[in-house]
């Protein structure tokens, strides 16, 4: 069963469902090790055309427990953003993750991507709090967050690992009220 086809345009991109037809490009966006190095484990590098096909069959199965689309710019796909509802005493939290071709970094397009996704996500989900848990190395995806109107909670020392280093990571938060959301 798929999930519903929900599209998202603005001037700059469009947020869109992804389509079977997005793993070839998928495939090169994630085989970049700049992208993994920021990203948890469960992102694997390298990063095959079957880890592209099985990604976007999961996001598209209406079970799965992800609100995520493929970012579009001009026809092209250019990245991911999705968020993760949580369960239990943590059910009015959802977590954020992105990644973007690295030929478009350093150009604002994230932190529009963020702002458009936490709009949509508090407009039409019961949620209160929305949270990132970026790697603290992970300096362009922090300024992002704040950027798009987070803030930073705490830093966690020594709370990951990543390629057999072990570093810090951050907590930052957006909180429904902080927001206005525009209809």
């Amino acid at each position: 069963m798929e999930k519903r086809e929900m599209v998202i345009e603005t001037d700059e991109f469009t947020l869109r469902p992804w389509k079977d037809e997005d793993a070839e490009r998928l495939a090169i966006i994630a085989n970049n090790k700049k992208v993994s190095n920021c990203l948890r484990d469960g992102f694997p590098y390298p990063y095959s055309i079957d880890d592209a096909k099985g990604f976007i069959y999961l996001a598209r199965q209406s079970e799965v427990n992800f609100v995520g689309f493929a970012i579009d710019i001009d026809g092209v796909l250019v990245g991911s953003v999705g968020t993760y509802p949580k369960d239990d005493v943590h059910r009015k939290n959802m977590e954020i993750g992105y990644f973007l071709a690295e030929e478009y970094w350093g150009r604002g397009i994230m932190t529009n991507v963020v702002k458009c996704m936490i709009q949509y996500i508090f407009e039409n989900f019961g949620i209160v709090r929305i949270y990132a848990e970026p790697f603290a190395s992970n300096t362009a995806s922090r300024r992002v967050l704040e950027k798009a109107g987070f803030r930073q909670e705490g830093v966690l020392k020594n709370s990951i690992i990543k390629d057999g280093v072990v570093q810090d990571s951050c907590i930052y938060a957006i909180l429904r009220e902080e927001i206005t959301c525009q209809a």
